[in-house]
C-alpha cells in the first residue's frame, strides 16, 4: 500500500557508525544506546543493526523499552538507565535485564525483587559527578555503595557495573568535563576499596566517545552518533552516515493568484502568481510548527522553503514557476547527499540539536528499512 510519507532508515549505516565508534573507543566496548525507539530509528530494528554492526552491548531509558527487547528475542546485554519505583523489577530480573541505581532504597526494592526471582539482580551504580540529575554524590554515594554491597553479600545483586554522566560533553574544553572525569575515577576507586568488582566502569556519551579518550574506560554508550549524527557539528562528522531520511509525497499542486494569504493565520503572501504544493506531514508527524517560513526542503530537485504556518497534517511550499506533480517526493531531511537538508541544517535553523528532529518524527509515519537484512 502507497503511503502519504515514510522514514527511510538505512540499517547499513548504522552498523557502518557501530565501526566507527568502536574504532574511537579504543578498545573499551560499545553500547549503543536504543532508547527513545533508537532515537527515531526503531527500537527493535536499529538494534539489530547495532548488534550486527559490532555493539556488545544495547542501552535504553525505560524498563518498558528493555522489555520489549526482550519479548523481540533480543538477548544482548541490556542497560536500563532511567528506573522508577514499582516497576516490575522481578520481571526484568527474570529476563537478565541489567538495572541502573542511584539510591539505597532503590536497590532495596530490586534486591526484594530478586529474591522473587530467585536470582541476583545485575545493578549499576549511578555516581552523580556534576550533572545534578541521576545518581548519588557525596555522603549519599557511600550509602548507596554499601547498600549495594550489603545486597550483593545477600547474594541478591550483583555490582557489575559504575557509571555516571556528562554534562558538557559536546562542548570541547568545557571546565566540567575535567573535573566530572576525576571525580568519576575518585568515586568508582570508592566503590572498589569498599569491595565492589564491576565489569565495567562507564561514563561516555556520543560526544565523549568521539573526542575524549581519558573519559572512555571500559565502556561507552554512543546514542546520537549510532545514528549518524555528531553530537559535537563545529568538530566534525568524523566519518558518521547519517541513518535517516524523511520523505512525503505531494498531496497536490496548484496555480494561485499573487496576494493570497497560505495556511493559518496567513504568515505568509505570494508576491506573484506561483504554484504552491501541499506536502501531507505536519507536527501531528514530528515536523515541527516553529519551522514554518524558515524550513527548507526538497522538492523537483531545488530547495523549497516553508510557506506559511506548519498544520498538524500538512505544510505548503512555494514552487515559483517550476513544475511539480501530485505524487511526486519531496525529501524534508535526510545525509544531504542529493542536495536535500540534512537533520542538522533543520536543528541550526530552529536553535535545537538534532537529536531532537529525528527523535520527534511521530507514529504515524512508517519506518521503512533497507539493508542490513532488512
Amino acid at each position: 500500500m502507497r503511503v502519504p510519507a515514510e522514514a527511510r532508515v538505512d540499517l547499513d549505516a548504522i552498523g557502518h557508525n557501530i565501526g566507527v565508534l568502536r574504532e574511537r573507543a579504543g578498545g573499551a566496548e560499545v553500547m549503543a544506546m536504543v532508547k527513545a525507539e533508537a532515537y527515531g530509528h526503531g527500537l527493535v530494528e536499529a538494534a539489530g543493526a547495532a548488534l550486527a554492526g559490532g555493539a556488545g552491548w544495547l542501552g535504553v531509558a525505560k524498563l518498558a523499552e528493555a522489555l520489549r527487547l526482550r519479548e523481540a528475542g533480543v538477548a544482548a546485554r541490556t542497560l536500563a538507565c532511567v528506573l522508577v519505583p514499582g516497576e516490575p523489577f522481578a520481571d526484568a530480573v527474570a529476563r537478565d535485564v541489567d538495572l541502573t541505581v542511584g539510591s539505597p532504597g532503590l536497590v532495596a526494592e530490586i534486591a526484594a525483587a530478586a529474591g522473587r526471582a530467585g536470582r541476583p539482580a545485575r545493578v549499576h551504580l549511578k555516581a552523580d559527578t556534576g550533572m545534578t540529575r541521576g545518581g548519588a554524590a557525596g555522603d549519599d554515594w557511600a550509602a548507596l555503595v554499601d547498600a549495594a554491597l550489603k545486597a550483593e553479600a545477600d547474594g541478591l545483586v550483583r555490582v557489575v557495573g559504575i557509571m555516571s554522566h556528562l554534562a558538557c560533553a559536546d562542548e570541547p574544553g568545557h571546565p566540567s568535563i575535567a573535573r566530572q572525569v576525576a571525580a568519576f575515577t575518585d568515586m568508582a576507586a570508592f566503590a572498589e576499596k569498599a569491595g565492589a568488582r564491576p565489569e565495567v566502569r562507564h561514563l561516555s556519551n556520543s560526544a565523549a566517545t568521539l573526542t575524549l579518550p581519558e573519559a572512555r574506560f571500559d565502556l561507552v554508550r554512543p546514542g546520537i552518533a549510532t545514528y549518524g549524527l555528531t553530537p559535537v557539528p563545529r568538530v566534525g562528522a568524523f566519518g558518521l552516515r547519517p541513518a535517516m531520511t524523511l520523505v512525503a509525497d505531494a498531496a497536490l499542486v496548484k496555480r494561485v493568484p499573487a496576494g493570497s494569504g497560505v495556511s493559518y493565520g496567513h504568515t505568509y503572501v505570494t508576491d506573484r502568481e506561483t504554484n504552491v504544493a501541499v506536502v501531507p506531514v505536519g507536527y501531528g508527524d514530528g515536523v515541527p510548527r516553529h519551522g514554518s517560513n524558515l524550513l527548507e526542503v526538497l522538492a523537483g530537485g531545488r530547495r523549497r522553503r516553508i510557506a506559511g504556518r506548519v498544520c498538524m497534517d500538512q505544510f505548503v511550499i512555494d514552487l515559483g514557476d517550476d513544475a511539480l506533480a501530485a505524487g511526486d517526493e519531496v525529501v524534508l531531511f535526510g545525509p544531504g547527499e542529493r542536495g536535500e537538508p540534512t537533520a542538522q541544517e533543520w536543528a541550526d535553523a530552529l536553535g535545537t540539536i538534532s537529536y531532537e528532529i529525528v527523535t520527534r518524527i511521530g507514529s504515524r509515519v512508517p519506518r521503512a528499512y533497507r539493508g542490513g537484512g532488512a
